[in-house]
């Protein structure tokens, strides 16, 4: 399970870096009256934005997945302290709470 959520980690902070790099030096970005490379590349910002912010809710999940691993409480839920079901932790390893309180 380290080596999964180790691995899962390292794809997530790759691809958050990916979405937040800086555009090129020189490329145009911003919204003007007509719709040209600016829009789109400003456009294409916003929605990387906002897929790297919910993949850095994903790396948050998967961080506390592996402190619970290293203090012993993985598979236990935060809410109640009840076992998360085998399934839900096959499909998502880094759940840290059960059905009931996710």
């Amino acid at each position: 399970m380290r080596a999964e959520l180790n691995a899962k980690e390292d794809d997530l902070r790759r691809s958050i870096e990916r979405l937040t790099a800086p555009a090129a030096e020189g490329a145009p970005i911003g919204f003007g009256k007509r719709i040209g490379e600016g829009t789109t590349q400003a456009i294409q910002q916003m929605a990387d934005a906002s897929s790297a912010q919910a993949l850095s809710a994903t790396l948050d999940a998967v961080l506390r997945a592996q402190a619970k691993l290293a203090d012993g409480s993985y598979g236990n839920c935060d809410v109640c302290g009840e076992p998360i079901g085998e399934d839900r932790l096959e499909f998502r390893p880094w759940s840290t709470r059960c059905i009931e309180h996710a």
